[in-house]
């Protein structure tokens, strides 16, 4: 996701409420949305026992880290990852180059559902995003969004508050 694209309240619900769904429907613990500089965008499930913060930016890392292993091999980019452990499952999915989908799941699903389930939410997050871009790029062609709140004060102003 761009850093200069607008959240609006409108794409957010639609957002949650896709993640709900594949929450739900992948018989999913946890479903995270984390833009590509690690910051979470919204979250489904359980997650008082997960430090999101450090999930968030970890998977960040874990893309880019993946992003130039595939770029030695020739490749473009890698855009599912899938992590096994003993008890926990994670898989991992880039969502339209912007942001990146996050599952954990256990036994109580399997991979092929989660495979299935993130395939058809990934094509919703796309539309989404998709809007939410042109939805962005219009407001700006026609001068709606707001300027920063500090747009009026000067580096001048800020130094004459501390004196």
């Amino acid at each position: 996701m761009s850093s200069d694209l607008v959240m609006y309240e409108e794409e957010f619900q639609q957002i949650d409420e896709e993640l709900q769904r594949l929450f739900q429907q992948a018989n999913a613990k946890v479903v995270f949305l984390v833009d590509k500089n690690g910051q979470l965008i919204a979250s489904a499930g359980d997650t008082h026992d997960i430090d999101t913060t450090s999930l968030a930016s970890l998977t960040a890392g874990n893309i880019a880290a993946t992003g130039g292993i595939a770029r030695l091999l020739g490749e473009k980019e890698f855009t599912i990852l899938f992590h096994e452990g003993e008890k926990d499952n994670i898989h991992i999915s880039l969502i339209g180059q912007r942001v990146i989908l996050v599952v954990i799941f256990d036994k109580r699903s399997s991979l092929g559902l989660v495979r299935l389930r993130v395939k058809k939410a990934s094509e919703t997050l796309v539309r989404i995003f998709n809007e939410l871009t042109n939805k962005s790029d219009r407001e700006k062609s026609e001068g709606k969004t707001e300027d920063s709140p500090f747009a009026e004060i000067s580096d001048e102003d800020i130094d004459n508050l501390f004196k």
